[in-house]
């Protein structure tokens, strides 16, 4: 973990503030908790999911008999009191890190075998991307309460590249971005049917190979830019 100072770096970075180590395989996410200091999620190619307390830089919890398979993302609810995860073995999970207990599963989110991704929306329901059998890519919302049927499902083309959502709480609006892709589409989410709701897209010239969403205090607010 590695302290940026307040105003940028000036010199390069040599020491990192704190080292943890528990993960006997590569660690491929991180996730700070939204509402508690120096709390820190890791998940790795062991299939374990650790809960950092980085200001001691100790293990808090341990999760790491409810994965059989690779972890592809994991998304805090928006007090931080719950988790969802989405796995290779095509289910998403719903899980209480605090009683290291399943609180809902839905399996087979998405027919399709190639990665999905999930993660919490600020009313509590669960926003999905994955593919179809017949590998059209895929959009849907959950109500994790009731995870038999989506709220919403949309099929989007058929296009290679997983789609990573990227979700602002404050406008409910999602940006969907894909590795090859040369577009970014946007949906509001709603509470009214057909709750998903498509708004623009933003093509370029060049495909995407990489994205990632800047942290609300880098925005330039006073030409009313919402995200970036």
């Amino acid at each position: 973990v590695w302290q940026i100072p307040e105003n940028g770096l000036t010199l390069s970075l040599t020491e990192p503030v704190v080292v943890l180590e528990g993960h006997s395989k590569r660690v491929g996410i991180v996730a700070w908790h939204p509402t508690a200091r120096n709390v820190l999620l890791s998940a790795g190619c062991d299939n374990a999911i650790i809960i950092w307390n980085v200001g001691t830089g100790e293990a808090l919890i341990n999760l790491d008999d409810m994965h059989v398979d690779m972890i592809y993302n994991v998304s805090w609810n928006r007090n931080g009191s719950l988790i969802c995860t989405a796995s290779k073995d095509k289910k998403v999970r719903v899980i209480d890190p605090r009683k290291q207990e399943i609180v809902a599963e839905k399996e087979k989110t998405h027919e399709g075998a190639r990665p999905m991704r999930a993660i919490f929306l600020a009313d509590g329901n669960i926003f999905t991307t994955g593919f179809s059998r017949m590998s059209e890519r895929q959009l849907a919302l959950w109500n994790p309460k009731n995870m038999e049927e989506p709220i919403a499902l949309h099929e989007m083309d058929t296009s290679n590249g997983v789609l990573l959502p990227f979700y602002d709480p404050d406008t409910n609006i999602i940006y969907l971005c894909g590795k090859g892709d040369s577009s970014i589409r946007y949906f509001e989410i709603t509470d009214e049917s057909p709750y998903v709701h498509y708004l623009n897209t933003f093509s370029s010239k060049e495909p995407q190979r990489g994205m990632g969403f800047m942290p609300k205090r880098g925005l330039d607010v006073n030409k009313c830019e919402i995200a970036r």
